[in-house]
Formats: structure tokens, C-alpha cells, sequence
């Protein structure tokens, strides 16, 4: 009885150890055994049917206008002898010219023309392929057979073998025609036949050849539900004579990581070199490629060091599965340094590795960086494909440039490319959030006329963008047309309309929704509890919102950061601050790790009360947790502390502000210059709003109006200093050229 590998392949544990995998692959089986090889039994004689004097002389009639007349096209000398020319005149012929290789293939080619060949014919001439070393006519005319309707496989398999082995003798005494037989019965998934010729073989003493097992081994591997037998084969048919190679190793290894068991195949490779296999640069990149699956960066480094040390250089395919782990994980500038390796080894990249930089620079918002790779690639004459174009038409769509996104869109179909799902929605999704709905719905157009179907996801994203305009009758209509065409909304669709809804103010509809869908079987998420509990802290009703975060609680969903931020900024916005900060606590005992947008909730309301002391303590304990402060919280910090004068405080913030690469809203510009005037800081106010024109911003009607109270409102003339009537000047300009473009 074989051993049971199926559990001790698929359960994650069974085997423990480097010792244990060794045994694995190791172990000898019960199923096969040289003992086959030393009992076997000869090829049978060749038998053909006896030819009257007759057919006798018809045969040598043929065969010597074929040879005579070996120039003239076959169907013009041999027309004839069409109308007497049966199946047996085939073989006969066949034996007199079957030294002679390509007048075979011709009049065989022309007597199947005339009428089917029989299957004992059509295995001579395959002998003869294989004897000439032709072996693609050879895998060709075993393929057609296959190839043939209504075709009965077992009986036909039978029959096919059995004549190959009866002609084997005395029409070529080749192996390999058994191993081309094989292969053609592997490529047509025939893989019980395949294993039945390998053991037939074994009782007339041949051992296919290592590339036709690496073949069958391949095929297996890719069945999942093979797999168990992949390993019994690797394990059996070295006891039988097959010398399995690099290749053979490079299969199982592939195999093993597409299971999920990377360690196991990088246990593999050191048995490789313990049973004396080189490993290539193949089976060290397809472990790597395994551990950057599962994001093990520190085992793929060890790994290229180990290779580097065998004298084994990285290739395409494992630069490229290094620079989408780096990618994926958002270590975008150590993918830049492979990526600059890569080229400087002199690999040229792929379509695939320069989408993948442009997709991982477009996810972190790096626009630029994405559009440098995207015109290298034209640059190199390697062709953008539609997941290059879907990825940087995406990073725009993400930072609301819908311009750029609309053209790349246009070059895409210039290009040839059809868009797919993915590309369209996207696009729609970008309109939607620009607030140009007219433009998603000329995509929608688009992209029913390209023959492409909308999904859930597209119609959600419509949904989405109509609920945000406000315009919740359109959004309901679309519903309704996804259920025409059978499309069942799910529970994004569902938080879209319950969000319009909450935006709208209708939030006891909002509520009535989550029932209706609940009552139809559809669970409300933390999402949805979520957007509720955030309606009811704008409209001032903690109590409520407190309720719905006990009935998510309740209902076993786990509350996320932005759930418990809604409603720390629900007590913040309505002065309830001694609750914002037991929240704040609680979430801390509760290992809850806040985020910037829950410390500036308190920060900032405390900024607008004037207690500079308490914004001050909340940040720097935000500081001593490890929490990164953001644009949002220097912002309130420099605006408290403007208003409340300290302005030496307000600078000091502003400069780190700007040296972490914060852009600073018109609106702190406005409210530091303000503070400066006050003080009398005239410089200070000049430096802040040359800043502020170095950004791209242009000062507001407010900011004027303040240049204008300071300079004229009682004040004498030596008390003001030229700059200001430069910067009056400067925004009577801007002011202008606005007017007039």
C-alpha cells in the first residue's frame, strides 16, 4: 500500500524539519521497482499481410513511377492508379521506398488524401519520422490522430500503442518514438494513458527519457488535484532507471511554492545540492519569487547573497519578482536600486517590471516618479500594455488631474488597446470624485459600446459619485437598472446611498435603508455603522451615535481608527471635550493605536479655545507615542498660536512644517501674516508671503484688505515700510492678470 502523501502535502505542519522533508522525497515506494526491468520480453516480429502477384505487381508499378518520376507533383503521376489503389497498397509501398524518408512522407501525404490510412500505416510512418529524426512530423501525425471527433480515447489508446510496439522492430528500433507518443498523450492531458505507456515500456527494458518525464511531472503539477501524485512520480521513477535533473528539481520546486510551501522548497533546493544537482539560477529565483509571495524580504536577501556567491547572476524574472515585493510593501526606493541593478547587469526590463514601478509609485501618489518609468519605456521601445496604462491613468484619476488621465486614456485607444473593466472604472471613479459626472457617464457610454459589461463595482462607482453631488434620485434609478439586468448590489453600493443619504440630512432614511437590506440578507459593515454614527455627530446627536457604535459592537464587528475618530470628532466639534479625552484613553488602554486625526481633533478645538496649554500637552504626548504629526495638526498649532500671539512659537512650527514637505493652505499663509502685522513684524510678514507666492498661492481679498487698513487707517507715513506698498502692488497685479485671463 502507497503511502497517503495527499495529508502530508496539504495539511501546513505535518512536516517538521529539514529531516522530515529529506524523507519525503526520499522514501522508497512500494509502487514500481527495477525488478520490472529484469523480467522483459522482446518486441514482436513484424507480420504484414501477404500481397498476391497481383497486388505484388500493382505495388512495383507505383513504386516505380514514384521514383521516376519523383519531380512531377504525386497526384499528377500517380492518377492512374487512383481508382485501384487500396489501404494494403500503402504498407507495400511503404516497404519498398522506406529508405527513402521524403517520398515516404509524399505519397503517404497523398494517399491519405485520397482515402484514410489505417492506424498500422499511419505508426510505420511515424517509425520512419523518428528513425529520420524528424520528430515534429512525428508529433504532428500523433496529434492528428488525437485530433480526430468522436473518437473513442481507451479503445483507440489501446490499439494506437499496441500497433506502434508490433511495427517498433522492424520499421525504425528507435526509443524515442515511445517518448514523442508520450509526450503528445501528456500535452492532450491523457495523463492515466501517458503513466500506462511508461510502465508498458518498462516490461520490453526502455526507460523514457528525463525530458519526457519532466514533461509529465510538469502536466501534473499544474492539476492541483495531482499534485500528491507529482511526488509519488518524483519519488518512484528513480527506482526504475530515470535520472531525474536540474529541470525535474525545478518542476517540484515550482509546484511546492505554488502550494504555499516556500520553506519546503527552499528545503528542496538544499537537497538538490546534497544528492549532488547543481541548482541553477532558475531554482534560486523561483524560491525567491516564493518568498517575495509572502513578503519575506529578509530570506530573499540571504537568498540573492547565496547566489551571488555560487557565482549565479539574478535574472529577469527574479529582479522582477524582488522589485514587486518592494513595491507592494512601499519600499519604493530600494525597487529603484534593483531596478537601477538590473539594468546595469544588463537585463533589459519587461512590460511587467515597468508596471509595476509605475503602479507602485501611483498607489504611494508619486505621479511623477510613475510618469518618469512610463516614458522610459517608450524611450526603450518596450510597449506600455493595458495594465501600464490602467495603473498611470489610475495615479492620475488618484490626484484629481482627470486631464492627464482623459489623454493617456485617448493614447491607450490610439495605441490599439481595449480597455478592460478595471481601466474604464477607474476613469469613472476619477470623474466621480472630481465632481464631473457628465464625463463618467460618457465613459459608462463608452464602455457598454466597446462591448465591455458593467459590473457591480462600475455601477457603484457611479452610485458613489451621483450620492456625493447630492443627486440621490439618479443614484436610486441606477440602482434600480442594476437589478433589470441582474446585477445584485452589494454592500458597497449599499454604504454609497446610505452616505448620500447622512449627507443630505435624511438620516432617519439612512437607517430605514440598513434595515431593508439587512432584511433581504445583506449585513451592514463597520462602514455603514461607521457613516451612521458620523451623521448623527454632525447633527449634534451623541447619544444616538453612541448607540449605533454599541449595536456594531453587539453584532460582533470590529470598529476600525476612523470609527473611533468620527467620534472623537463628534465630542470635539460640540465642546465635549472631557469625553474626547476619556475616549482617548480608553482606545490607549485598550491598545487602540490612535492616528494623527485623532489627536487633532482635540488640538484643534482646544487651539480655538484659547488653551494654547492643553493643544500643546495633546501634541507632544501624540509626539511620545510615536505618532507622526500631519499637515492638520501644524496647521492648528500655528493658527492657535497666531491667534493667540505667540508668534515666535507660530514660526518655529511653520519652518518644521515646511521642512517635513507639508504644503501650507492660503489660509495659515493669511492667518501668520495677519499675526505679523499685528506684532509689528513687517519683515517676517514680507518673508511669509514671498513664501506663499514661491507655492503657487495668491493672496485673498482679506489679506489685501489688511494691506490696505494697515497702510492708510491713522497711521504716519514713516511708520511704513516700503515692502508693503510692493506687496500692495504685487496683488493689484495678480488681481488684474486674474481679471483679465
Amino acid at each position: 500500500m502507497k503511502q497517503p502523501f495527499t495529508g502530508l502535502l496539504m495539511k501546513r505542519g505535518t512536516l517538521s524539519g529539514f529531516r522530515n522533508f529529506i524523507q519525503l522525497f526520499s522514501l522508497r515506494s512500494r509502487g514500481l521497482s527495477f525488478s520490472t526491468l529484469t523480467d522483459t520480453r522482446p518486441f514482436p516480429d513484424y507480420s504484414p499481410k501477404k500481397a498476391s502477384v497481383r497486388d505484388t505487381e500493382f505495388v512495383h508499378q507505383i513504386t516505380n513511377v514514384i521514383k521516376l518520376r519523383r519531380a512531377e507533383p504525386l497526384r499528377r503521376s500517380l492518377k492512374p492508379y487512383e481508382c485501384k489503389f487500396k489501404t494494403d497498397h500503402l504498407i507495400w509501398v511503404l516497404m519498398k521506398i522506406k529508405c527513402d524518408y521524403r517520398l515516404v512522407l509524399d505519397f503517404f501525404d497523398w494517399a491519405r488524401s485520397r482515402r484514410d490510412s489505417n492506424l498500422e500505416s499511419l505508426c510505420i510512418v511515424i517509425h520512419l519520422a523518428v528513425a529520420s529524426k524528424d520528430l515534429k512530423v512525428a508529433q504532428s501525425l500523433i496529434s492528428s490522430f488525437w485530433e480526430r471527433p468522436k473518437l473513442n480515447v481507451t479503445e483507440s489508446f489501446v490499439q494506437f500503442f499496441d500497433l506502434l510496439v508490433y511495427t517498433y522492430k522492424d520499421w525504425g528500433s528507435d526509443p524515442r518514438v515511445f517518448d514523442v507518443f508520450f509526450q503528445v498523450l501528456v500535452e492532450f492531458g491523457m495523463l492515466p494513458e501517458a503513466r500506462k505507456v511508461f510502465e508498458k515500456m518498462l516490461n520490453y527494458g526502455l526507460v523514457l527519457s528525463v525530458d519526457s518525464c519532466n514533461v509529465y511531472l510538469a502536466r501534473l503539477s499544474k492539476d492541483c488535484n495531482k499534485t500528491a501524485t507529482a511526488i509519488i512520480v518524483f519519488r518512484e521513477f528513480p527506482e526504475v532507471g530515470v535520472c531525474w535533473n536540474v529541470a525535474s528539481y525545478n518542476i517540484v520546486i515550482h509546484f511546492v511554492c505554488q502550494l504555499g510551501r516556500i520553506n519546503e522548497a527552499h528545503h528542496l533546493l538544499l537537497l538538490m545540492e546534497l544528492k549532488g544537482y547543481t541548482p541553477d539560477v532558475i531554482s534560486y529565483s523561483t524560491v525567491i519569487n516564493g518568498y517575495c509571495r509572502f513578503g519575506e524580504l529578509d530570506k530573499v536577501w540571504k537568498l540573492i547573497e547565496k547566489m551571488k556567491q555560487k557565482g549565479l547572476k539574478p535574472n529577469s524574472y527574479t529582479y522582477g519578482s524582488i522589485i514587486g515585493l518592494l513595491c507592494r510593501i512601499c519600499k519604493l526606493a530600494e525597487a529603484e536600486e534593483a531596478f537601477s541593478e538590473m539594468i546595469g547587469q544588463g537585463i533589459l526590463p519587461d512590460t511587467i517590471v515597468y508596471t509595476t514601478l509605475v503602479d507602485g509609485f501611483c498607489k504611494r501618489g508619486d505621479i511623477r516618479a510613475a510618469s518618469k518609468f512610463f516614458y522610459e519605456m517608450h524611450s526603450r521601445d518596450i510597449t506600455p500594455d493595458v495594465l501600464t496604462y490602467t495603473a498611470i491613468i489610475s495615479g492620475f484619476c488618484q490626484i484629481g488631474d482627470m486631464v492627464e488621465a482623459g489623454k493617456l486614456f485617448h493614447e491607450m485607444l490610439c495605441r490599439g488597446l481595449e480597455p478592460d473593466i478595471i481601466t474604464f472604472t477607474e476613469l469613472m471613479n476619477g470623474y466621480c470624485k472630481a465632481g464631473h459626472i457628465k464625463d463618467a457617464f460618457r465613459v459608462h457610454n463608452h464602455m457598454i459600446q466597446a462591448g465591455c459589461s458593467p459590473n457591480v463595482v462600475t455601477y457603484t462607482t457611479l452610485i458613489d459619485g451621483l450620492c456625493k453631488e447630492g443627486d440621490l434620485d439618479s443614484a436610486n434609478e441606477l440602482l434600480h437598472e442594476m437589478w433589470k439586468i441582474g446585477l445584485q448590489p452589494n454592500i458597497f453600493t449599499y454604504n454609497s446611498i446610505v452616505n448620500g443619504l447622512c449627507k443630505s440630512g435624511n438620516i432617519e432614511e439612512a437607517v430605514k435603508l440598513v434595515g431593508e437590506f439587512e432584511a433581504a440578507g445583506l449585513n451592514a459593515d463597520t462602514v455603514t455603522y461607521t457613516t451612521l454614527m458620523d451623521a448623527y455627530c454632525k447633527s449634534g446627536e451623541m447619544d444616538k451615535a453612541q448607540e449605533i457604535l454599541t449595536e456594531m459592537l453587539g453584532k460582533g464587528l470590529q470598529p476600525t481608527i476612523v470609527t473611533f475618530n468620527v467620534l472623537m470628532n463628534g465630542f470635539c466639534l460640540h465642546g465635549m471635550l472631557e469625553d474626547g479625552e476619556k475616549l482617548l484613553n480608553w482606545m490607549l488602554a485598550k491598545g487602540i493605536a490612535p492616528n494623527a486625526t485623532t489627536f487633532n481633533c482635540l488640538v484643534k478645538q482646544y487651539c480655538i479655545r484659547n488653551n494654547l496649554k492643553a493643544a500643546t500637552a495633546i501634541y507632544k504626548d501624540m509626539c511620545s507615542r510615536g505618532v507622526e504629526p500631519d499637515g492638520k495638526t501644524y496647521e492648528n498649532l500655528v493658527k492657535g498660536h497666531c491667534n493667540a500671539r505667540n508668534m515666535k512659537e507660530a514660526w518655529f512650527l511653520f519652518q518644521e512644517m515646511k521642512g517635513k514637505g507639508f504644503s501650507v493652505s492660503v489660509s495659515t499663509y493669511s492667518v501668520l501674516i495677519k499675526g505679523f502685522f499685528k506684532r509689528k513684524k513687517f519683515v517676517e510678514a514680507r518673508e511669509i508671503f514671498d513664501q506663499m507666492r514661491r507655492d503657487g498661492l495668491a493672496a485673498d481679498k482679506e489679506i489685501f484688505d489688511f494691506f490696505s487698513d494697515t497702510k492708510y487707517k491713522g497711521k504716519r507715513p514713516d511708520t511704513i515700510v516700503d515692502p508693503i506698498d510692493e506687496i500692495i502692488e504685487n496683488y493689484l497685479v495678480d488681481e488684474q492678470l486674474r481679471e483679465a485671463n
